[in-house]
């Protein structure tokens, strides 16, 4: 199906594809991270080019992500006053590297992240109580957030596979929080990310606006139903969720950057 067809009228059953791919993306994300693993390949099969499907899925995500922050935050589980750091520095972080992504060649660094990952994996499995229990912080949160917000804001402006499992390990290394706290923060950061990324999507005509919302509505419902039960049933059912998505990314990464 090509794209000018798929915009013209794209029939029911494709919008109910769209919409029970985000409900399992937007669950998935909010509790482990990777849901764009499932909705790229989706969106790109029915025929959108790769630009579009990444515009596309970044207005899908943003609910995603918006929905999993908003049921943290009401529960107690993030506090707001202490992410605006985090925050404003995340959005620069991202505006500046969706907009250099466009001028530099991110071929390197696509080699790299699968072995940073890879690390986190084997790390995580050594250490089968990361992240059960708050730690005594190494870094002043302030100074945390402006650092990491930068350079994993960029991240995911210029590259992105892997965002959410770099910010859950930092946190936890960095300011000592638990699994459970440290996914509600990163759902506020990966919010203020994708929220950036997509204005830039928008602005190079880069989104279909109405699948985009389709798979908006699916991601807010699955990213409600996920980030509840991360509150509920905590770290122990967050843990193998996390693993087995970053086994995925890095399985999606190599197979894709040296296949």
């Amino acid at each position: 199906m090509n794209i000018v067809a798929f915009g013209a009228s794209s029939s029911l059953l494709i919008q109910a594809l769209l919409f029970l791919t985000a409900l399992v993306a937007g669950l998935v994300d909010s509790i482990a991270g990777g849901g764009g693993l499932i909705t790229i390949p989706v969106l790109m099969g029915i025929g959108l080019p790769p630009h579009t499907a990444l515009g596309t899925n970044k207005l899908g995500a943003s609910f995603g992500s918006g929905s999993a922050m908003l049921t943290f935050i009401r529960s107690g589980t993030v506090k707001i006053k202490e992410c605006w750091i985090g925050i404003f520095f995340t959005a620069l972080g991202a505006a500046t590297g969706t907009v250099t992504v466009q001028m530099l060649d991110p071929a390197l660094l696509r080699l790299v992240i699968p072995w940073l990952l890879i690390a986190i994996v084997i790390y995580t499995v050594l250490n089968p109580h990361l992240g059960f229990h708050d730690i005594h912080p190494r870094m002043q949160q302030g100074s945390f957030f402006l650092m990491a917000g930068l350079a994993l804001g960029f991240y995911d402006g210029f590259l992105g596979p892997g965002t959410g499992t770099f910010w859950v390990m930092a946190i936890i290394f960095a300011i000592g929080f638990n699994m459970t706290r440290a996914t509600g923060y990163t759902k506020v950061m990966n919010f203020t990310s994708n929220l950036v990324s997509l204005v830039f999507f928008i602005a190079g005509g880069a989104v279909l606006w109405r699948e985009g919302l389709i798979m908006g509505v699916g991601q807010f419902i699955g990213a409600r139903i996920g980030s509840r039960m991360v509150v509920s049933r905590g770290t122990r059912f967050i843990r193998p969720v996390f693993i087995t998505m970053v086994l995925c990314i890095i399985a999606k990464l190599i197979w894709q950057n040296y296949n």
